[in-house]
């Protein structure tokens, strides 16, 4: 790639760790550190984290990360150019401007504490559930920000007393992140980004500015909310008492749509990232594409201040990687989560069994927070082996279901074909290396996978959107080169038409089976 000599580093703040990368000026990571952080569990349904702890990670990253690099050569000290930001979505928290300190740990995008505040709404708007999805592009649920603040302000004393007095500010993890670095009590910057803001329900997706309508229908005070930049610009400069003071903060992105920038996907392109959940997103160049079929309609990136805005339909899985971690942890059928490869291997297929994750309900297209996950088609011929294929291949169904939306959604104009006529599928996060996994989902698709070298392409996003903000990298550099992708693994479909057709019906049996029962007792 072109650009002068440096580097660009990269904070990827996901749901269970945190990472710090430092790329070159081919965009090769050079160096990079990974903390986990808790997560917390009060009640069933219910997720938390400590902000502080996620700061304290942030911090811990940078710094281990340089002396890595330093280790081994790289003058990172002299040649840090800026820093691209990308993190969690829709994990809300409300914060003290005198104090610093987070009122109330933060509510994580998957928590579903507010399913009351969403059924009160449905009934109280005229527009039901959809109210809001002309401005912002999103239905009521228990996903977005709002919903989360909402509890808040309503449940948490320390909140609304902080409102009243004019003390308390709200953001997702970006903003919360940017605050801190930039200053913190000592005059820190409230901003989000235009793709953050747009998951929040709060946003007009037209405008790119906070909805006075829909602020005051749920009756969120402006004042407390974020100003609104875009995905590439200088933000601000990092504080005195961090790792890297004075180096300019000139990216910011949502996790999804980092990715998607990673994966350099333009109008018409697809990406799959693999990680807790997993989270597909189709550039629909500069239209909204408004969802007839369970998607939202989202941002892709907004690479500058007087850029053109990319919009995308997005299909959210909530349990992907996650429902490993519980083969794991509450299971014990594996002890680490690379295992479920080989264990899953050691069958042709699922002996009939199939698994859907719905533990807190199922997100695009289905939206059914009564849904709970349910294993069936058990005989006593099932063993592990064929759970763990199964719960394989639940990830590779979730995909199927939503890239069947977008396709009916977008229709022709929404997808680009190579030139063999095929429709290619661009995959990254951690689970994109499990190779089985790649085979079943094209398997189930009947389209090819692609995985490229460096999957972990979200920070590599937030490091492309900061590194044009500051002249390091041109677009072209980014959506024009073809270099990155010529040693990419491609996944191709083996499995005959009538088996696809008849395990999808198999599948599609066993999501309704998981419906209307968020009410079962013990």
């Amino acid at each position: 790639m072109a650009g002068e000599n440096g580097f660009i580093g990269s904070i990827d703040q996901g749901t269970t760790s945190t990472r710090f990368i430092i790329y070159d000026h081919d965009a090769l990571a050079v160096a990079s550190h990974q903390v986990e952080f808790t997560q917390f569990y009060p009640e069933a349904g219910w997720v938390e984290h400590d902000p502080m702890e996620i700061l304290e990670s942030v911090k811990v990253c940078i710094a281990k990360a340089i002396d890595k690099a330093t280790a081994d050569g790289h003058n990172v000290d002299g040649g840090l150019k800026a820093i691209g930001l990308t993190d969690q979505r829709e994990t809300t928290v409300v914060w003290s401007k005198s104090t610093g300190l987070p009122l109330h740990k933060a509510i994580v995008w998957m928590d579903a504490r507010t399913s009351s505040i969403c059924r009160r709404l449905e009934k109280e708007l005229s527009g039901g559930r959809s109210h809001f999805v002309e401005s912002c592009g999103l239905p009521i649920s228990t996903y977005f920000s709002a919903m989360k603040l909402l509890w808040l302000m309503e449940n948490v004393d320390a909140v609304k007393d902080g409102i009243k007095k004019g003390d308390a500010i709200f953001g997702t993890i970006d903003t919360w992140l940017i605050w801190n670095m930039t200053g913190g009590s000592n005059g820190g910057l409230h901003v989000t980004d235009v793709t953050n803001a747009s998951r929040t329900m709060l946003m007009n997706l037209k405008t790119l500015s906070w909805d006075e309508d829909t602020i005051k229908t749920l009756g969120i005070p402006a004042e407390i909310l974020p100003k609104i930049v875009s995905n590439s610009e200088v933000i601000g400069e990092i504080c005195k008492g961090w790792p890297i003071p004075g180096i300019k903060i000139a990216g910011c992105l949502g996790d999804q749509h980092a990715a998607m920038l990673g994966q350099a996907c333009k109008k018409g392109e697809a990406k799959s990232t693999y990680g807790t959940g997993a989270f597909i997103l189709l550039n629909t160049g500069d239209v909204p594409i408004k969802s007839g079929h369970g998607l939202l309609t989202t941002l892709s990136y907004k690479l500058g201040p007087q850029a053109k805005t990319n919009y995308a339909l997005e299909g959210s899985i909530a349990i992907a990687g996650a429902a490993v971690q519980w083969l794991r942890d509450s299971l014990g059928i594996i002890k680490s989560a690379s295992e479920i490869e080989d264990l899953a291997a050691m069958v042709e297929s699922t002996g009939g069994v199939y698994f859907v994750p719905a533990f807190n309900g199922l997100f695009a297209p289905w939206w059914r927070e009564d849904a709970r996950g349910v294993c069936i088609g058990i005989t006593r011929f099932t063993n592990k082996s064929h759970i763990a294929r199964a719960v394989l291949e639940s990830m590779c169904f979730q995909v199927k279901d939503v890239l069947d939306s977008m396709n009916k959604d977008a229709g022709e104009k929404g997808s680009l074909d190579n030139e063999k006529g095929e429709f290619l599928l661009r995959v990254d996060g951690g689970a994109t290396a499990n190779n089985l996994l790649m085979q079943i989902q094209a398997d189930l698709m009947g389209t090819p996978v692609v995985r490229p070298v460096d999957i972990e392409t979200t920070a590599l996003g937030a490091a492309y959107a900061a590194g044009l903000a500051v002249g390091f990298w041109k677009e072209e550099d980014i959506f024009e080169s073809g270099e990155k992708s010529k040693n990419s693994k491609v996944f191709r479909p083996v499995m005959e038409e009538a088996t696809r057709k008849k395990k999808v019906e198999s599948w599609c049996k066993a999501v309704e089976r998981t419906f209307d029962l968020a009410d079962l007792s013990l």
